[in-house]
Formats: C-alpha cells, structure tokens, sequence
C-alpha cells in the first residue's frame, strides 16, 4: 500500500484532496488496524501549497464485524441452497430472488429461468394466484402465514402441494426487502391421507350394509 498512500499524499500536495481512502497500518507490535483516510491539502498564507494534514478513523473494528456478517450471510446462503425443503425469495414487487435446489427440483425450473420473473403471475396455479398473492403482500407489511397450503405446476405440466411459511425479509436496518417463503411438498402425503379416507369410507359403507 506503499506506492498509494504516496500517491495519495502526491496528489493532496498538487491540491487534489482525497477523502474515504482506505489502507491499512501496523503497531509497533506487528498489530494491523485498517485506517479511513481524508487527505486534506496543507497552504500557507499565500495559498501555496505547505503540506498534507490525514484525518483519519480506525474501522478496524467495522471491518471484522463486517466480515463476520459476511460469512454468516455465506452460510446461510449454501444453507438455504442445500436444504432438503424448496425455498424461494421475491423482492417488494415479487419478483423471484432466490430459488435453491431443492425449488428447482420439484418445479423442474432452473434458478436461471425463475430470477427476476414475478412468482405468482409465472409459477402459481390461476386458481391459487390471489390468495398467495395476498400471503406474500401480508409478509411484506411484516404479517407472518404458516402452513398455507397451495398447488404449484411443475414445468412438466405435473401439479403438486405445497405447504408454505412465509417469512418477511429484511435488511440490517430492519427495513422490508421481500420474502422468504420456505416450503414443503406434501403431495404424497396428500396423496396418503385421500387413499386412507378412501379405505375408511368404504370399511364405513360395509360395516353399515352388513
């Protein structure tokens, strides 16, 4: 960082200031602490050019809790892209944003194919586009739904259920940027639960006309 921090001080004496740079330096015990720089031109009475006065901050400390927010935003995304359930992500205005492996299994899209395109109108059966709609614009005014079950259509032309929470996304502000919704296909279990009822109901009519 040698050859910038010179240029730097070069260009403050040319009177060209530079503010916001970032470098780092070492302790007297080998200890680094990354520095924020102004660079601010020195003049003296007649306005020439006298020297450079540094103003700077010690983000040593923002930089490690930066990068710690860093990893855990990577982990979480490799989580959220290996899990066994299908999630998604939309925007304020429902535009797909995440779509992980497990999503792209069951629905047969590509991540590729789904970012940036708008979930309900591209992906959502007609006759379910309103009322998770309605779950999605719930989330963003920060109004939780668990277990809301819907139908998706696969890109295959294949139906199949999904039970889904939808969970509001922020940023580290706390302000609204979307939803998470993370799912579970439950069409075999859908599938289970009619044959069953079905077995029921004909042991029920046999036991009645015995």
């Amino acid at each position: 960082f040698k050859a910038s921090v010179d240029g730097v001080l070069a260009s403050a004496l040319m009177g060209k200031e530079t503010a916001n740079f970032e470098f780092p330096m070492f302790t007297k015990f080998g200890e680094r602490r990354d520095l924020l720089l102004n660079a601010t031109t020195r003049r003296g009475p007649t306005g020439e050019a006298t020297g450079v006065i540094g103003v700077g901050q010690d983000i040593t400390q923002i930089r490690e809790i930066t990068k710690e927010q860093e990893r855990v935003a990577d982990d979480l995304s490799r989580l959220i892209e290996s899990a066994n359930a299908p999630i998604f992500g939309v925007d304020l205005n429902g535009m797909v944003t995440e779509w992980n492996i497990k999503a792209a299994e069951i629905s047969g899209f590509t991540s590729r194919e789904t970012m940036g395109r708008n979930l309900v109108q591209n992906f959502i059966q007609p006759d379910y586009r309103k009322s998770v709609s309605h779950v999605l614009q719930d989330a963003l005014v920060g109004k939780e739904t668990a277990n809301f079950e819907f139908v998706m259509k696969s890109k295959h032309g294949a139906t199949f259920t999904v039970l889904l929470n939808a969970t509001t996304r922020r940023d580290g502000k706390g302000n609204v940027t979307g939803v998470v919704g993370v799912g579970q296909d439950i069409t075999e279990l859908n599938q289970v639960l009619a044959s069953s009822k079905r077995v029921a109901d004909d042991l029920t009519r046999l036991i009645d006309t015995a």
